[in-house]
């Protein structure tokens, strides 16, 4: 297959260099990824063009959904292109800018996927704690307003990373050892002194997405107390399954992340290939499994996809 790289020693590009120690089998393993990635682009649409076009589901939970939607589609899109380029057609080269704004991106999209999974845990405290002033507690501009917030906040905490980045030398060697430019791998090619990226990057991931964690757990421990006082079995089971498509989306989301993101630093003992896959599939799987996942629980908005489905259908029939 053609090189079309540049050179690595080139001053305005960086290498990624794909997987490490499995470039002979980067097609096959292209397969599931755009497989995933497909089947991701596709629930997620859906699930915007459902909510958007049913004006029964124009409320709050649903917003929460298409924000969470969209973010889905943000960091898979902002990952998986690039990666199935180096694998199908091995173009490796990226500029020192495009990686700089694709970790930007990247990680701006995942603080601001936290503020989302944040709110859907105050949502989901409102309505099984204090229903009867849910309306007026959570009303769809109020959730707009949280949305507009938690973009602010990712770009305020995200910015310095690529700032800091780009006041930094780096050495001769630019390949980075990955699919795409992550923090910490283009943080190791800089031959100056790299202890505030080091420690920036580290303040990100514990205090920031460590108090989204804290509050999300205060908010399901009200309501788990809440559920407690609650003497009817089935009302029990109706509160508990209000929650159980979060908390699946909240399991496949932190701890992934923060593997990824401490294996980095602190994890010299495990196989890069392990690493660079496990740290794609964090992008890829959370994408393709949340839409399946509220799909299924929840049955009014799966009543609605199946009605626009067969509507879709019906229409291609004729």
């Amino acid at each position: 297959m053609a090189d079309f790289n540049l050179t690595p020693s080139d001053p305005s590009t960086f290498i990624l260099n794909g997987i490490p120690g499995l470039e002979a089998a980067h097609i096959w393993i292209s397969i599931p990824f755009s497989m995933f990635f497909a089947i991701g682009l596709l629930g997620n649409f859906m699930l915007l063009f459902v909510v958007g076009k049913e004006q029964t589901l124009h409320k709050p939970m649903y917003l929460l959904l298409c924000m969470l939607a969209l973010t889905d589609i943000a960091t898979s899109t902002s990952v998986v292109p690039k990666a199935l380029c180096i694998f199908w057609f091995n173009l490796k080269g990226i500029t020192v800018g495009g990686c700089l704004s694709q970790m930007f991106f990247l990680y701006a999209v995942s603080m601001m996927q936290s503020a989302v999974l944040v709110t859907m845990a105050f949502d989901r405290y409102v309505a099984i704690c204090n229903p009867l002033r849910y309306a007026t507690i959570l009303s769809n501009a109020r959730i707009a307003k949280l949305g507009v917030l938690g973009l602010i906040r990712a770009f305020l905490f995200i910015l310095p990373l690529p700032l800091l980045l780009t006041r930094q030398p780096f050495c001769a060697n630019r390949i980075i050892l990955h699919t795409y430019c992550e923090h910490m791998a283009v943080v190791k090619m800089s031959c100056g002194d790299v202890s505030v990226n080091r420690m920036y990057g580290l303040v990100i991931t514990f205090v920031v997405l460590g108090l989204d964690l804290m509050l999300i757990a205060l908010s399901y421990g009200l309501i788990l107390r809440a559920i407690l006082r609650i003497s009817s079995k089935k009302a029990h089971e109706k509160a508990f399954n209000t929650c159980t498509a979060h908390i699946c989306v909240m399991m496949m989301s932190y701890p992934p992340f923060f593997y990824s993101t401490l294996t980095h630093r602190f994890g010299q003992g495990i196989a890069p290939h392990i690493h660079i896959i496990l740290s794609n599939l964090y992008f890829l799987l959370p994408s393709m499994l949340n839409p399946i996942i509220y799909g299924v629980k929840n049955k009014e908005l799966f009543e609605k996809v199946v009605k626009c489905t067969s509507r879709l259908c019906f229409l291609r029939g004729h």
